[in-house]
Parts: C-alpha cells; sequence; structure tokens
C-alpha cells in the first residue's frame, strides 16, 4: 500500500487518507501536543506552512497525548488552541497513537525510517518530523529537537520540492 492511501480522519473526525490532507504536496509531518516545551516550535511550523505553501509543501499536524499527557484536550480544544496561540493554518488530523500496540498504521510505517544517524524506531517525544515527497515517500527523519528553521531541515524540504 502506497503512504499516501493510509486512511487518517482529520481533526473534526471526517474521513480523510493522507493523500487528502496533503494535497499532492511534499509534507512535513509532525506528531504535535499543546502543552509541551516544544510547543513553541508551531511558531516555525506555521512560518514554513506560509513561506512555502506557494512552492507547493505543507505541513500536517498529528495531535498525540502518548508523552507526558501533553495533548490532552478534544478536537475542539485542540483547534481552538492552535488556532488562537499559534494562528496555525495547515491541516490537523484527529488525535492518535504514534507508539506502542495502538500505534496508528502511518506511524507503523513511518517509524522503520532512519533518522540522520541511522536510527529507525519508537517516536521519542513530541514534534518528531518526517519530510514526505510528493508521492508519498519519505525523504527525511528529524527528531524532535530539530527546529523547523534548521538549515538541515530547511534544505531537506528545498531538495524535495526541486
Amino acid at each position: 500500500m502506497n503512504l499516501l492511501d493510509t486512511p487518517i480522519a482529520r481533526l473534526d473526525g471526517s474521513p480523510a487518507t493522507l493523500a487528502e490532507l496533503t494535497g499532492g504536496k511534499v509534507t512535513l509531518v509532525v506528531n504535535v501536543a499543546s502543552r509541551c516545551g516544544l510547543t513553541p516550535q508551531y511558531t516555525g511550523l506555521e512560518a514554513l506552512q506560509r513561506e512555502l505553501e506557494p512552492d507547493g509543501f505543507t505541513v500536517l499536524g498529528i495531535p498525540c497525548n502518548q508523552f507526558g499527557g501533553q495533548e490532552p484536550g478534544t478536537a475542539g480544544e485542540i483547534q481552538e488552541f492552535c488556532s488562537a496561540t499559534y494562528g496555525v493554518t495547515f491541516p490537523l488530523t484527529e488525535k492518535i497513537e504514534v507508539n506502542g500496540a495502538g500505534r496508528h498504521p502511518l506511524y507503523q510505517e513511518l517509524t522503520a525510517v532512519p533518522d540522520t544517524d541511522g536510527q529507525a524506531g519508537d517516536i521519542q517525544w513530541n514534534f518528531e518530523k518526517f519530510l514526505l515527497a510528493k508521492d508519498g515517500s519519505v525523504v527525511a527523519r528529524f527528531r524532535p529537537a530539530t527546529d523547523p528553521g534548521d538549515p538541515a531541515l530547511r534544505a531537506a524540504i528545498q531538495d524535495a520540492l526541486g
């Protein structure tokens, strides 16, 4: 199965596939949380969205509550927080699990991809990032501490955009 065919609901619960959410764009998939020390990364993610969306890029935020219970909100609360606090315009999905027995099928595929140090496996924390090409292939994996403005991340995005 192509990664883009993976079903994952929108934040409002309506059904979608990864392809419908990414719209055929180069996509930075990020597991997000509202009450994390890394939550200010929303600012940089939204900046990437606004700057590069005209070039065929999008961020896809995937709420997850598996790390310290840092995303406890309902879908409405998550939407309100992201919009009011960070002006988020990129799409958000339903809240899912990214590790463990309940790991969403999307993350069953993504966690098999190694990071820049050659390490695959479980998501380490909130704000781990996967860069997908337009065809859904995984181009790169960046660990949570990688800031959205990091030169290596930005270079990978530019390379994927061609």
